[in-house]
């Protein structure tokens, strides 16, 4: 029910919407890259569910829709009582193509007016705004409103003292937002879009909204369930309160209140909630939440809302490992990391029925975590991760922090974050910092988000600057997987690994494309993903692993990572076999029979050159006397996961070595490599590998049966050439022969 609302507040926006100045149906401009609801979004009233459904009232209008709109200049005055010279589509940002506008622009104004529904007549009206990037001064009938800083947050106005009597009323929203220009938190938005930053949001981008309220009137309040307590303990905030008014609290199992207790605002208010049915990803139960407010025994106020019983922690299993508990039990932690962009309305999702799209794929691959990096979402995002049961990790937008007003700006608009979605029993982490990103006052930060909210769990950096605080020790490799070692008092997390690069052609954003590591189509990123998978749950067994971020769950712009094209049209593979892999059920390897060593353990002498040889370098026959000779592996120390036996440090590499061989039949056989950067392999002359990018540990490659055709008996010849490009170097191979797992 929370996602309807009466067929008299439809009609009342349609009445509101006829006397917009000058207000015209706006047209979403279409494009190349688009998703396929883009077609359904309404040009009236684009996203017409209720924005907030954790406190629900049954009245209240949407302002989405076409505004008039303009680019601003700095000092200018307010364009109040005058029409602005182009529209657009609210809540879609001017540099998305479902705005209409489909540019940037650091300074804007939006105008557009309405009329306060005549059964609203001695009410308070709140207006509100599901986030503005980033900074916002708005005018109602010619009077100006606080101005609001922060892009992620909601905030709200209460008008009733400048409103006219009857007719239409005037909004004028005027934004500045200096995106990577500013200091201020903006997650990975910037000017010039490319590698892992992308195209910026300005102005309106969430839900614009009217609510009448009686002249006190629950504010919020927070719903924190104790599982082994048995009970929720609630909290209620009044505005405009005098003494004497009681707030009830009610709790409902569908249609059936099983408990009620009645007490002060700003108390704690004790609920038992008997033979809790524990929320979960496999369950994930929502308990009713009534909320009303009393005078002389007269209800005067009320809301709808919901709650979990869950308890997330961190404690030991029973081997003794510190673990993130759920519900006082071991449940591994399987998410991708999601950007929260759209090729069509960039952070704004098309519709409704897109915005679940992406949690419901995210379940259907097997995920039952996601982490929110550096980007808040609407509230129906997690209402939807609620009802779908997907535990969350929510960043905190990052941002550059490196004045005493940044980092000012920073906490109150993180503080912002945590009281505005801390009603979601999804969210069980907040991650102050990612990857030392703006990285300030750790410890008192950490602090911070703790001390707002102790009922969920905090980690203080994750990746790279861990400073020893929190619940969590996070550390980010590429590809890896790889694990850091559990604390007394903290789990271990991988909280990024992956990077699988896989490019599909007709869904691209650009021609320009790259992921941290390559796949050649998308059969040989579900080999690669599995065995990085296998290796997870590995960790999970081994080193005390906890919970693993994959990047990512869908292609963002330039970047190809995701198990999902940026437009969402194509997955990847076969969505089973991800489910299957996310569970750690994968079946097991079979032993590796190295035929031809890698220098892992021993070095193996190359010949190798550095500056380009004759075009037949690769052939068997090939003169290689002239050629220097050293053991593997070649590159330089500092490079990830290298054992360099001999430095390398130009820009190519070409090396050759003889070796005999036995043939092996129709044993499946397969290519032990580790490379920094693309490299190709040659065997007898003819190229059986090629990929892209980087590796940071030894990994197998299945070579296809025609290459066991092309091993004779005797004397052989395997011949790589790598180039690279920045950052560390390296480069080492190996032929081994994959035994099948013996039968039982």
């Amino acid at each position: 029910m929370l996602n309807h609302f009466p067929v008299m507040i439809i009609a009342l926006f349609l009445i509101s919407l006829c006397v917009c100045v000058n207000a015209v149906a706006q047209t979403p401009e279409t494009g190349k890259m688009m998703t396929r609801w883009a077609k359904m979004v309404a040009p009236d009233l684009p996203l017409p569910e209720y924005p907030r459904p954790t406190m629900v009232r049954p009245d209240w209008l949407n302002l989405n829709g076409p505004w008039q709109f303009d680019d601003a200049k700095d000092g200018e005055a307010p364009p109040l009582g005058r029409d602005l010279k182009e529209r657009i589509l609210v809540p879609f940002a001017p540099e998305s193509r479902l705005s209409g506008i489909h540019r940037h622009a650091e300074r804007v104004w939006y105008r557009r007016t309405f009329e306060v529904p005549a059964k609203w007549a001695g009410k308070r009206l709140m207006l509100h705004f599901g986030a503005v990037d980033w900074e916002a001064r708005v005018w109602v009938n010619g009077v100006e409103m606080p101005v609001h800083k922060g892009g992620y947050d909601g905030f709200s106005f209460d008008i009733t003292k400048v409103l006219k009597p009857s007719g239409p009323q005037e909004i004028v929203v005027g934004v500045y937002d200096p995106t990577d220009r500013g200091p201020q938190p903006r997650g990975k938005q910037v000017l010039k879009p490319q590698g892992i930053f992308y195209t910026p949001t300005t102005g309106i981008w969430q839900t614009v909204w009217l609510e009448p309220l009686p002249e006190a009137y629950i504010e919020r309040y927070t719903a924190v369930p104790d599982i082994d307590a048995g009970v929720v303990r609630v909290k209620v905030s009044v505005a405009a309160m005098t003494l004497g008014k009681p707030v009830t609290v009610s709790v409902m199992d569908g249609s059936r209140k099983i408990g009620e207790a009645t007490g002060e605002p700003g108390q704690d208010i004790v609920i038992p909630v008997p033979n809790a049915k524990l929320w979960s990803p496999e369950r994930p139960f929502l308990y009713g939440l009534r909320v009303s407010l009393s005078d002389v025994g007269k209800t005067i106020d009320s809301v709808r809302g919901y709650f979990g019983m869950r308890k997330i922690s961190v404690g030991p299993d029973e081997k003794g490992v510190t673990r993130i508990l759920l519900n006082n039990k071991f449940v591994f932690q399987m998410g991708p990391l999601d950007q929260g962009f759209w090729p069509d309305g960039i952070y704004t999702a098309p519709t409704e029925e897109a915005l679940k799209y992406d949690i419901a794929i995210t379940k259907k691959l097997g995920f039952n975590t996601t982490r929110k990096h550096v980007k808040v979402e609407p509230e129906r995002w997690y209402y939807w991760c609620d009802k779908m049961g997907l535990l969350v990790w929510q960043d905190m937008p990052s941002g550059n922090n490196d004045t005493p007003e940044a980092r000012k700006q920073y906490e109150a608009e993180m503080k912002a974050m945590i009281t505005g979605r801390n009603r979601h029993p999804s969210i069980i982490m907040w991650v102050v910092f990612n990857e030392g990103w703006g990285q300030f006052d750790t410890e008192r930060m950490t602090g911070v988000a703790k001390s707002l909210d102790p009922s969920r769990l905090a980690s203080n950096a994750s990746g790279w600057t861990d400073k020893g605080v929190g619940d969590l020790i996070d550390i980010h490799v590429y590809p890896g997987p790889g694990s850091p070692k559990p604390e007394a008092t903290r789990a271990a997390v991988l909280g990024e690994f992956g990077g699988i690069g896989c490019y599909i052609e007709g869904h691209l954003w650009v021609s320009e494309h790259w992921g941290y590591v390559s796949a050649s189509d998308k059969n040989d990123l579900q080999r690669m993903y599995d065995k990085l998978l296998r290796r997870v749950y590995q960790l999970k067994d081994t080193e005390g692993l906890s919970a693993a971020i994959y990047t990512e769950i869908t292609d963002v712009e330039r970047e190809c990572n995701g198990l999902l094209t940026y437009d969402r049209e194509v997955v990847k593979g076969a969505i089973d076999r991800y489910a299957r892999a996310n569970k750690g059920l994968l079946p097991p390897l079979g032993r590796l029979e190295m035929r031809l060593p890698t220098s892992e353990e021993t070095g193996q002498t190359w010949k190798y050159m550095t500056v380009k040889p004759a075009d037949n370098w690769a052939d068997p026959d090939f003169d290689d006397s002239a050629w220097k000779s050293g053991p593997g592996g070649f590159g330089t120390k500092e490079t990830p996961g290298a054992i360099v036996r001999t430095e390398w440090s130009t820009s190519d590499i070409w090396l050759r070595r003889e070796f005999d061989w036995t043939p092996a039949g129709r044993s499946a056989l397969e290519l032990r490599l580790h490379h920094d950067e693309d490299t190709t392999v040659f065997i007898n002359g003819k190229r059986v590998f090629h990929e892209n990018g980087y590796m940071t540990v030894y990994d197998e490659y299945p070579l296809s049966r025609e290459v066991n055709a092309l091993l004779k008996k005797g004397r052989n010849v395997i011949a790589i050439h790598c180039r690279q490009t920045r950052g560390g170097q390296y480069i080492d191979a190996g032929i081994g022969i994959r035994h099948p797992v013996p039968s039982k």
